[in-house]
């Protein structure tokens, strides 16, 4: 019996060692917390090649999603090329941050709702959003069907693209297609001032007025750009599905940084969004998919017939404040390196959280952002830190590295949503001696978060509109 039990004492000890030794291992090459990744795929690849997603090559509803300034891009021509360098990204990124938490914080007085209608100077104004907008897709447009490159934006409702004639003075900005000539279209046609449409664009936080009975609107950004011209309807066309009486913007008079797309697809979720006007189609419900890097495409779906994953986790939609436009998400937590942050839920529901597509890096509440950024340096100790850059100030320089391990980060949310951020979605690269984790702290406490599109990338993420959900799942871009 004594023998019996020493060998069973041997066998458990050697057992409980192969587990804490596997275990320690898997620490150690970065298998269970880590990301350990080729130090040189951080960087934009040389090639010029372009991938495409076999997801929007196969699926009818898919639009390819491009980033502007890659080798995907039809942006890419001598005419519109101007590429916006680091800088230029992150201050218009946080001139888009600020605006929304302006529109969101600010409730308007009888007199600001006044000269919203009543002005016509084209000066940049609170309530709208734009930033840089780094994503296009193709959408056709008008009768014979024109093809259009245009950002898609979940923060906007209203579609919009530049029309001739070019307002007096011809201020339409360089774009890379043929500016759409609604004179050219047997489907065009303008909407009346009297329509409930045009009296819904002040209820919106847009302008509106009357030329010849005929609506005008006006969209004025953040950043000092702006598009203004007939609110109208038109037919459009995704791959082979057609949609008639689409309410949209036809832009005379264009100002601002949209590098060479011909305008915007409003995502959002107001009555004049894309999705809201082809809910009877697709049941207001489209997911997307951001590629991991410029060489690449990612995709924009259309209803759920294009194939959503079985491994979609949900959350409720959540109001935001006085806005019907943004998609609100509660964040109840964060994870760094497999370990829950202590942070009080109260920290992120005195704020809330919105998630954006046209945000660049993911803001977070000032006492959410230190607690994630002291736990992601106690887990970058062995690597050299920088100074910081811009809005971001947790850098590394891994010059003459191989491989670095970076601790993997999950955001949760209601419902039991659980999302682990890509490792192209943890970092935001200005050279090899200076890598930053992408995510930045609000101002104040009671900003709004913002979930950003580097932290979205290569997931799927689902906007349920009927359902009032929204969900995210791995690989969505395969």
């Amino acid at each position: 019996m004594k023998n019996l039990l020493n060998i069973i004492n041997i066998v458990l000890c050697v057992w409980l060692s192969f587990g804490c030794t596997d275990g320690a291992q898997k620490r150690k090459s970065g298998e269970v917390s880590f990301h350990r990744i080729h130090a040189s795929s951080l960087f934009p690849s040389s090639s010029s090649s372009c991938v495409l997603s076999p997801r929007a090559s196969n699926t009818k509803s898919s639009l390819h999603v491009v980033h502007r300034h890659g080798p995907c891009s039809s942006l890419n021509s001598k005419k519109t090329k101007t590429s916006p360098n680091h800088d230029d990204i992150l201050r218009l990124d946080q001139a888009r941050v600020n605006s929304i938490h302006s529109k969101l914080s600010k409730k308007p007085t009888a007199r600001d709702r006044v000269s919203q209608i009543q002005s016509t100077d084209l000066e940049a104004r609170d309530g709208n959003t734009l930033g840089l907008g780094n994503y296009i897709v193709t959408v056709g447009i008008g009768t014979p069907k024109h093809d259009l490159s245009l950002v898609f934006d979940t923060g906007s409702d209203l579609t919009w693209t530049q029309c001739q004639p070019c307002g007096r003075n011809g201020t339409c900005y360089p774009q890379e297609e043929p500016i759409f000539n609604p004179s050219s279209s047997t489907s065009y046609s303008n909407i009346s001032c009297s329509s409930r449409f045009c009296d819904s664009l002040t209820s919106q936080g847009h302008y509106k007025n009357c030329s010849a009975s005929n609506c005008i609107y006006g969209v004025f950004y953040g950043d000092s750009s702006f598009t203004e011209g007939f609110l109208a309807k038109e037919k459009f066309t995704l791959n082979s599905d057609v949609f008639h009486n689409v309410n949209f913007g036809c832009g005379e008079n264009n100002q601002g940084l949209f590098y060479g797309a011909a305008g915007l697809l409003g995502l959002g979720r107001g009555t004049f969004s894309f999705p809201s006007q082809t809910a009877m189609t697709y049941n207001n419900v489209f997911s997307y998919c951001l590629p991991s890097s410029p060489d690449y495409t990612g995709h924009l779906t259309f209803g759920s017939s294009g194939g959503l994953s079985t491994s979609v986790k949900y959350t409720p939609v959540s109001k935001v404040r006085d806005s019907a436009s943004f998609y609100g998400l509660d964040i109840v937590g964060i994870t760094v390196a497999g370990k829950e942050l202590e942070i009080p839920v109260t920290v992120f529901s005195t704020a809330g959280a919105i998630i954006d597509s046209g945000t660049v890096i993911t803001r977070l509440p000032p006492k959410a952002y230190v607690a994630l950024r002291t736990a992601f340096k106690e887990n970058m100790e062995n690597y050299t830190s920088t100074m910081g850059h811009s809005i971001l100030d947790t850098c590394y320089n891994f010059t003459g590295l191989e491989s670095v391990e970076i601790p993997k980060v999950s955001l949760s949310f209601r419902g039991g949503a659980d999302v682990e951020v890509d490792s192209k979605g943890i970092l935001y690269v200005f050279d090899v001696s200076e890598v930053c984790l992408a995510f930045a702290g609000n101002g104040n406490d009671d900003d709004v978060a913002i979930f950003g599109n580097v932290q979205q990338k290569t997931l799927q993420v689902v906007y349920d509109g009927a359902g009032g959900r929204v969900g995210f799942a791995p690989d969505g871009c395969m």
